[in-house]
């Protein structure tokens, strides 16, 4: 996949969520995780079962004047409001960041302002953050990732695209019991 991508939270105060979404961008090839006017400072969370926090960098922006994203990065809002984009109709930049609201709130105009797309995913009301963080990050590596074409019937390609994972990293060695 070419480009980069960021993720980020205004004004997240729960510590919980913070280690969900910071393992998931980094399953999801994140290149930086950052928050915006938190409500309180984050350590290493024991949601955080990926070490995250070792292997993409954390930035804890104080506000919007503060942030600095890399050049020619679009920042996209994730708001469920009626002028936002739906989800499945929004065509991802190659270099995006984005900034999700707070759990019990929404984005402050100001940021939504420094955006340059707001998209909402379609549901009947607001999520979970770091569940709305995963699908957004979800819908960029399917829309991005090179994947296949989805078959017009039920199942898989007839001719998928052949891609080949690693083996499992242990960070204390290979169980016996996995060894062939």
């Amino acid at each position: 996949m070419r480009g980069y991508f960021a993720i980020g939270v205004q004004g997240l105060s729960k510590e919980g969520n913070f280690g969900n979404l910071l393992r998931t961008a980094h399953a999801f090839g994140a290149s930086f995780f950052f928050t915006l006017a938190s409500k309180k400072s984050f350590a290493k969370p024991g949601t955080d079962t990926s070490h995250s926090s070792d292997h993409i960098p954390y930035y804890p922006w104080a506000n919007e004047e503060e942030m600095i994203l890399p050049k020619d990065c679009r920042l996209i809002g994730v708001e469920l409001t009626d002028e936002a984009i739906a989800l499945p109709s929004f065509r991802h930049p190659a270099k995006a960041a984005y900034i999700l609201g707070p759990e019990r709130g929404n984005l402050s105009q100001a940021v939504q302002d420094k955006c340059d797309f707001i998209v909402k995913i379609p549901t009947l009301f607001c999520l979970n953050v770091a569940t709305a963080g995963a699908i957004i990050m979800y819908d960029r590596v399917q829309s991005m990732g090179g994947f296949s074409e989805r078959p017009v019937r039920a199942g898989g390609p007839k001719d998928p695209r052949q891609h080949q994972h690693g083996l499992p990293k242990f960070r204390a060695g290979m169980p016996d019991a996995l060894k062939g």
